[in-house]
């Protein structure tokens, strides 16, 4: 069985095209990750890659484990599946001694609680939300390469923190970082490029190790990350980056598109391949994503790979005020739970603090729900314990079913075949050990408690969550590279998405890719609101609304409080809604 069979043309043109430098722009739900594993897999498979001299380079450790366990199921092992910062850790904690003569310096744990040291020595008193935005400004000079001169010269301000008063931090943190020989994350990048710019021997030794690179989302590289893989890749060209300039949502953090946008100029010979089918969501839910990126530096046009529109036009709620919206976008999430499971759901929202009224207003009609950004799923206290329990009962010989024995081992934790009400811990703890009983009651016939125990192992170490069948709320960041049968949008008002610093051009694109993003995550059905007023203040419809208006009016489902011409501008106002009631 060939790596290239199953994939469509665009795909396949993709993944076999082994040599040379190439460009996979590739749109949302287009089967990035896909055409990834079955390019590298299709190079081993015939001989054109060793997998020792593969680095496939991901931005999360997420991503990175979500890499190397596709690429074990296609048969290959001994890929370097790493972040830019794994590997450049790896690569400066390997040559550090021979260079340096001693051991690499420790790395920062807490930048922020280094910040308050520094702080400290200058008498300023700063609160803890200051201090992470200071060490978010210090993260931002260092990644775009900037020094603290020319990072002054820019004349930024930090709340109270005046551009003296800030620099003078600056300077200081670093002063004490130095004194304490440590590092902190972004200067293992900054050292290990200048350790590779600085020592032929080393930069030698890494080449020859790495021959052929692949590069995910990469529309999110820094200045600091793209010299790093220049630096690594030298005057060769077995470079592949994959990417899509519509879903670059982290410019404020020193992403930078244009090295994605502009590589067809730095490699005029590159091979471009645009894959533009969408294999997640619905044509309706694609229309609305192309009208809202129409026109835009590097939009790819989506197309959708079931054909035409089976599912309802994604439609636009205008509530009276927060609670409203919370009560209404929780009564509609009842009701699709009565043909689609929780975990098929999501609500997502630009901050984290749109996240109370809804998650209360689902907590009480009996909804669970998994707010993203929390505790990681193998990181949860419950999820260790029960792990820990099946490798020890693994020890001695069952004799009940592989599945019995799982679930007896759960129910001896405090697992019960009832649900405990929504809202709270114990619930939490019942959606963990639930999510393992499925687990178990999807594995292969003939898994063993121990070969169970060490895949969940296996998984953890990977980062590899299960789903918990509870309705997921998470911030449009957080929900990039995940995707749901059904997403409701909640908040879509000027001040909230675009959001009220976003006052530059600039600024207004990124919240419209960010808007884009979430669009794109759902599969059939997708529903936006907003509200009217919040508290004694008036609001207004997002902009973005009134850009891909015109596609919903196409739908002809037009109904009070939906997006027609009016309501999507706010020319007019739907008729006052009523709070729903609670379920008694």
């Amino acid at each position: 069985m060939s790596a290239l069979d199953g994939l469509d043309e665009h795909q396949r043109e993709a993944a076999a095209t082994l040599r040379g430098p190439v460009a996979v722009l590739a749109g949302a739900g287009a089967g990035k990750t896909r055409v990834i594993t079955h390019r590298i897999a299709h190079g081993v498979d015939t001989g054109a890659y060793s997998p020792q001299r593969v680095m496939a380079v991901t931005f999360t450790t997420k991503a990175a484990g979500e890499l190397r366990g596709r690429l074990r199921a296609l048969g290959i092992d001994g890929v370097a599946a790493k972040t830019f910062h794994a590997a450049a850790l790896a690569q400066l904690t390997y040559f550090w001694p021979q260079v340096a003569g001693d051991e690499a310096p420790r790395i920062v744990d807490n930048k922020a609680k280094l910040l308050a040291h520094a702080a400290d020595a200058l008498r300023l008193r700063l609160d803890r939300a200051t201090l992470r935005d200071v060490a978010g400004q210090i993260e931002w000079r260092k990644v775009t390469m900037r020094s603290i001169d020319q990072y002054a010269a820019l004349r930024r301000t930090v709340g109270s923190l005046g551009t003296d008063a800030l620099v003078d931090l600056v300077r200081e943190y670093e002063k004490l970082k130095d004194e304490r020989r440590q590092l902190d994350f972004e200067d293992v990048l900054l050292a290990c490029a200048g350790m590779l710019e600085a020592e032929p021997r080393v930069v030698a030794a890494v080449r020859e190790q790495y021959r052929h690179f692949t590069v995910d989302e990469y529309q999110d590289v820094s200045p600091l990350q793209n010299r790093l893989l220049e630096l690594w890749l030298g005057d060769r060209r077995d470079l592949c980056v994959v990417g899509d300039a519509s879903q670059t949502i982290y410019s404020f953090t020193g992403a930078d598109s244009r090295f994605l946008l502009e590589f067809g100029t730095r490699f005029p010979d590159a091979r471009i391949v645009r894959l533009e089918r969408n294999y997640r969501s619905d044509a309706a839910v694609l229309d609305v994503a192309n009208a809202l990126m129409r026109g835009r530096p590097g939009a790819l046009r989506l197309v959708a790979a079931r054909g035409e529109a089976v599912s309802p036009r994604p439609a636009v709620t205008a509530y009276p005020d927060d609670q409203a919206e919370a009560d209404g976008v929780a009564d509609a999430v009842a009701r699709q739970l009565r043909e689609a499971t929780a975990d098929q759901i999501a609500v997502l929202y630009r901050s984290h603090a749109q996240s109370a009224l809804i998650q209360q207003a689902l907590a009480a009609r009996g909804v669970a729900t998994t707010v993203l950004g929390g505790k990681r799923f193998f990181d949860l206290p419950e999820v260790r314990q029960a792990v820990l329990a099946l490798r020890a009962a693994a020890v001695a010989p069952i004799e009940q079913g592989f599945v019995a024995a799982v679930r007896d081992v759960l129910r001896g934790l405090g697992h019960t075949d009832d649900a405990p009400a929504a809202g709270g811990a114990l619930r939490d703890a019942w959606e963990a050990r639930a999510a393992i009983l499925r687990l178990a009651e999807d594995a292969p016939e003939g898994t063993t408690l121990r070969a169970f125990a060490d895949d969940l192992m296996s998984r953890a170490k990977d980062q590899h969550e299960l789903s918990m069948r509870t309705v997921t709320l998470s911030t449009l960041h957080a929900a990039k590279g995940l995707e749901w049968p059904h997403v409701h949008m909640i908040g879509l008002s000027e001040g909230l998405l675009p959001i009220s610093y976003a006052t530059s051009l600039e600024g207004v694109d990124e919240e419209r890719r960010l808007a884009y993003v979430g669009i794109t995550r759902a599969a059939r059905t997708l529903s936006l609101s907003w509200a009217r007023t919040s508290g004694h203040r008036e609001r207004s419809p997002s902009r973005f609304l009134a850009e891909i208006g015109p596609v919903l009016r196409e739908s002809g489902r037009g109904r009070p409080g939906a997006a027609g011409a009016s309501a999507t501008s706010g020319e007019r106002r739907s008729p006052r809604a009523p709070t729903p009631s609670r379920p008694r």
